[in-house]
Parts: structure tokens; sequence; C-alpha cells
């Protein structure tokens, strides 16, 4: 390991931007095995359920909320590290442990277990977002954070695309149990090559006095121990405090809150609809889903990230405008998606609402890391994220499934069409959330 209080070497004075393309493909790719570990849940519920016996209650409350107990709450001390320490080493550790917790889940013989198991991913995966948001504002100037924040979330299409299509196909081949064991030992194997190629730049690296001269980029220093502070953070309250007094905060979060907790939702359930409305096996419907996912949510999240760098540039509320329109839109596109009665019509429809519902991610994370300093970015974004994932994650999936529950004595397998139709309404109170937002952020941001 190299001592940071040494003169640097030539190899470790190269300017950031030599080495920024290949740290933002390991992001990527560190977020789409947290996407994969998180989603593949979704394409095994229906064996799952077959196994061990479980209700859409059960499954449901297994496959978000005993994710989201953990996640949020542990993603804010492990923001706080990332505002202190070195966030390369955090996202390592917790790449290592989310996988592993992923392989566990294939040893689960029954709810509790699987229950349990899940919550053990969360505590992994709680160290892998804030401090990546983090680690990226210090890797680009704010005029392209949006579009850059954007390239990291295509690790959400990507893994989700991946994890229903190879959790599927195992699952299909072997049984669901080999397929959280299996993807769960790729994460394992690449968290050390994460960590030897990805170095943290420093914080506060691209929030330099404009008096600094353009020609001369700052070095990017050498890797350090994870248990050398890298910059002075407050303490979380002094964040929160200085984040809760600016309402844009709180708009944006329950706008992205109430957003992720249909998105997340249906991104669950939507495997089970094809399997009970339209009869589609296991396989097939893992090939329909990963197409849904990448390119709907791929397209989706860059138009995000471009069309928000060009608004936000203009003004700030440009972020939040952009989103409130997308949540207009997706509300009736999923309303018709899940009444229609042919599959190749509802692949087609998905696309729509996966694109717009994800068109949140650069843009509002982007606006999130301008409400405050540089060295509160990441506990910031982790109260964000606490805000976002306790209502999307802990609550989406659950509410589809117990809804489908009640209903199953009047519709049957039908229920579930039923239910997450009448959950498409929470993307109305996401766009009012997000128009109050856009007129708001003038005035809250710190950072043009």
């Amino acid at each position: 390991m190299i001592d940071p209080a040494r003169p640097a070497t030539a190899a470790a004075s190269r300017p950031v931007v030599a080495s920024r393309p290949v740290m933002m493909a390991m992001l990527v790719i560190a977020y789409t095995l947290n996407f994969i570990d998180r989603q593949i849940v979704g394409i095994l519920a229906e064996p799952i359920k077959a196994d061990l016996g479980l209700s859409d209650g059960q499954l449901g409350w297994m496959g978000g909320t005993a994710f989201a107990l953990f996640y949020t709450v542990l993603a804010i001390p492990l923001a706080m590290l990332a505002d202190r320490r070195n966030r390369s080493w955090i996202i390592a550790l917790g790449l290592t442990l989310w996988s592993a917790a992923t392989a566990l889940c294939g040893l689960a013989q029954n709810f509790w277990q699987l229950f349990l198991a899940r919550m053990s991913v969360g505590v992994g995966e709680a160290a892998g977002v804030a401090p990546a948001y983090s680690l990226i504002s210090d890797l680009y100037p704010p005029e392209r954070r949006a579009r850059a924040l954007a390239i990291f979330s295509l690790g959400i299409p990507i893994g989700s695309a991946l994890g229903v299509l190879f959790g599927g196909l195992i699952a299909a081949s072997v049984d669901w149990r080999a397929a959280f064991v299996t993807i769960g030992l790729v994460g394992v194997l690449f968290a050390p090559i994460f960590k030897y190629v990805v170095r943290d730049p420093g914080h506060g690296h691209m929030s330099a006095p404009p008096s600094a001269p353009a020609a001369a980029p700052a070095p990017e220093p050498a890797p350090e121990p994870a248990a050398r502070p890298t910059s002075s953070a407050p303490s979380i309250g002094t964040v929160f405090r200085t984040i809760a007094a600016k309402p844009s905060f709180w708009y944006l979060s329950l706008g992205a809150g109430m957003a992720s907790m249909a998105g997340y939702g249906f991104a669950f359930w939507i495997p089970s609809f094809l399997a009970r409305s339209f009869d589609l096996g296991l396989v097939d419907r893992s090939w329909v889903m990963a197409g849904i996912a990448f390119f709907g949510g791929a397209t989706g999240i860059w138009a995000g990230g471009v069309l928000g760098d060009r608004l936000g540039s203009r003004a700030p509320g440009g972020y939040a405008r952009l989103i409130a329109i997308a949540f207009l839109v997706t509300l009736p596109s999923y309303l018709v998606a899940f009444a229609s009665e042919t599959l190749w019509l509802s692949f087609l429809l998905f696309l729509i609402p996966s694109a717009l519902g994800l068109m949140w991610l650069g843009p509002v994370v982007t606006a999130i890391t301008k409400l405050v300093p540089a060295n509160m970015r990441a506990t910031a974004s982790a109260l964000f994220l606490f805000i976002n994932n306790l209502l999307g994650l802990g609550l989406g999936s659950p509410l589809i499934g117990e809804i489908s529950d009640a209903l199953t004595p009047l519709y049957g397998e039908e229920a579930l069409r039923y239910s997450a139709m009448a959950t498409t309404l929470v993307y109305a109170g996401a766009a009012i959330m997000m128009a109050l937002a856009a007129r708001r952020l003038g005035r809250d941001v710190v950072e043009a």
C-alpha cells in the first residue's frame, strides 16, 4: 500500500481525467451487481412461493421490506464514514458482504431464513450507493454530473435485466437456490478487482475555486488506508439541519420515494403478473422482463441525464420540472399496460413507463448534491436515499402483495393485475412533489 505522506510517483500523479472512464466503468459494474442481487428475487418469486409455500403478502415483505430495513438505516452512518474515509474501501467491502448474503439466500429453508438473508443483502448494499454518488461528484464537474450519475445509474437497468435473465435461466436449468448462489459468488470474486482499480480522488476534488488554473488539473492522490481520514466532515446533525431547512429536499425525496414505491413494486411483481395473467413460463418471462428492464430503463436513465444537464444548467428548477412531466405520463402508461389482455401489447406499453419512471435518477440526485457543500454530499445523499428507499423498497412490493391477497377471493389469479393498477395512482402524488420542488430549487442550491 502506498504511503500518502510520500511524494507521488509519476503514475500516481496522473490527472483524474486519465483514469476517470475506467473508474466509472468499475462503479457501473458494482452497481450492476448491486441490482442483480437486489432484483433477482422478483423473477424467482413464483418458484420460491411454490417451494416454501408463501403468500403474496409474505413474498412482498421478503422481497422489499426485508431488504429495506437495514439498507435504509445503515446507509446513513456508512455515508458519514464515506464523507471522512476512503470510499473505494467502503464500496468494496459492501460489495463483498451483499454478494455473500445473496449466496446465503439459496440456503434458506423457510420464510424467516430467507427474510434474514435478504436483510443481510441490504446491510451490504447500504455501503454501495451514497459513497458512489459522492465519489462521482468528485470525479466530474457540476455541469456534467447529471450525465455522469445517469451513466452510473445504468447499472439499474443492466443489473435488473441480467438479474431476471440469469436468475430465470439458472432456476429453469437447476433451481432457484442455484441462481442465488451463482450470482452471489460472482460479486464476491469481483470485489477485490474493484478495490485494486478504483482510487478515491479525495473529497471536494471538483470543487476547486474558479481561480485555479484550468490547464493544470489536480493530481489524483495515491490510494489511502481505510482508517485514514480524507477530509473533515460535519456531523450528521449538522448535515440534517442544513438540508432539512430546504423545502426542495423534502419535495425531491418524497416525490422520488412515491415513484420508487410503485417502480420497485412493479419490478418485483411484473414477472408474477406475466405468469398469472398470461400463463408465461419461467424462461419466457425472464426474457420479456429483461427486455423491459434494459431497453426501457436504459433509455429513460440516459434521457434523464442528458435532458437534466441541459435544463438544470439553465435553472436549477429544470431538474425537477422534467421529472414532474415524466411522472404525469408514467401513470396512464402503466395503467394501460396492466389493463391490456395481449402479451406483446403489454410488453411494448411497459417500455414507456419503465423509461419515464427512471428518468429521475440523474437529475434528482444531481439536485440533491447541489443543496450542500462537497463534504456533506455522501451524508446528504444517504438522507435522501433513506426516505426514497424507506418508501420505495420498504412499502412498494408488500403493498401490492397485500392488496393482491385481499382481492384474490374476488378476482383469483387476476387479483395481482388490479392491485398493480391501483398502485399506479401514487405517480400523481410524485408529480405534484416534483412540481413543488421545481419552484423552490433556485433558492435552495449552494452550487450553480
